[in-house]
């Protein structure tokens, strides 16, 4: 009998930039875990939406069947980071209340129903997925289920298209799978990154991954000023200001805080005034771009993104 193993994360590498002071001058621009597994993966991926009144081990709804996973797949979300899937795109959860050594599960009876097993028959590595941490155990019905690196692998009756994340906490005791067994999450952002944007290119994020956006008002020289006041940051909150060693992928020329005429302290990018939108609900939304025409998401180098070039 195989045995599967952990896989370690790999950490990515966070840019240091320095502090720029002057915005003189305009910038330019059951039993044991038996290896089952042997390679594609898949892209992007919708935002989790919790089901509150779902409850494992009291939902009869039955919308996902028990058919093999197949080639197992590793998709995107913009919360999570990269959660694992079974051919169809259909997200895979574990349970806390199982254990994983040994691998066993204490899903039965109606929790089942609500949370069927992935069945252990045709599962396969895909692109991104470690066959090594792919097994399976026998359940107390004598069927044999897909677990991923020693946790018994479900699927969520009400998740019934590929993309849905209605599993996702729970109960406080599901959890969608990462591709190496624990529970998803996307790593700590820094206080500023950039990210690519199917629609907008390469664009600046928050520490949370919500989009950045600059206002076409405000003024970046000879000094920031923000012309979003009262109301207006009801709708547009301000970005703090981030360190300079706590930030990647921004350009450094321009990149500071000032102190508002409120009193209060606002970071820029490239001189120029920044925020977010309470319109944003998720990370990967850019509900804010071109609102009212005045309100762009900014690029690495402090640009207004898809702005009107100025006459």
């Amino acid at each position: 009998m195989d045995t599967w193993r952990s896989a370690s994360l790999v950490a990515g590498t966070v840019a240091v930039l320095v502090m720029a002071t002057a915005c003189g001058q305009e910038g330019g621009g059951g039993s044991g875990s038996q290896n089952v597994g042997a390679t594609a993966a898949a892209p992007g991926y919708g935002s989790p939406s919790a089901d509150a009144d779902a409850g494992a081990g009291t939902d009869q709804q039955a919308g996902v069947p028990n058919s093999p996973a197949g080639q197992l797949a590793v998709k995107e979300n913009a919360q999570l980071g990269q959660v694992l899937t079974d051919a169809d795109g259909r997200a895979l959860y574990r349970f806390d209340q199982d254990t994983a050594e040994p691998p066993k599960t204490n899903c039965e009876g109606d929790c089942a129903t609500a949370w069927p097993p992935v069945p252990a028959d045709d599962a396969a590595a895909g692109q991104g997925v470690d066959a090594e941490l792919l097994g399976e155990l026998t359940r107390p019905d004598g069927t044999k289920q897909l677990t991923v690196a020693g946790w018994p692998a479900y699927r969520f009756a009400k998740d019934t298209a590929a993309g849905e994340l209605k599993g996702q906490g729970v109960n406080g005791t599901w959890f969608a799978l990462a591709p190496d067994g624990k529970k998803a999450k996307r790593a700590e952002l820094p206080g500023l990154s950039t990210r690519k944007d199917a629609k907008l290119g390469e664009i600046v994020v928050d520490k949370n991954g919500m989009t950045v956006y600059r206002f076409m008002k405000d003024e970046a020289w000879p000094e920031p000023v923000s012309t979003c006041e009262g109301d207006c940051l009801e709708k547009w909150p301000v970005v703090a200001p981030v360190g300079a060693n706590d930030t990647q992928g921004v350009e450094k020329k321009g990149l500071m805080s000032f102190i508002r005429s409120d009193g209060a302290k606002q970071q820029t990018v490239d001189c120029w005034p920044i925020y977010t939108f309470a319109g944003d609900k998720a990370p990967g939304d850019t509900n804010g771009q071109g609102v009212g025409g005045t309100w762009y998401a900014v690029a690495p180098d402090g640009k207004a993104v898809g702005a009107p070039a100025k006459g």
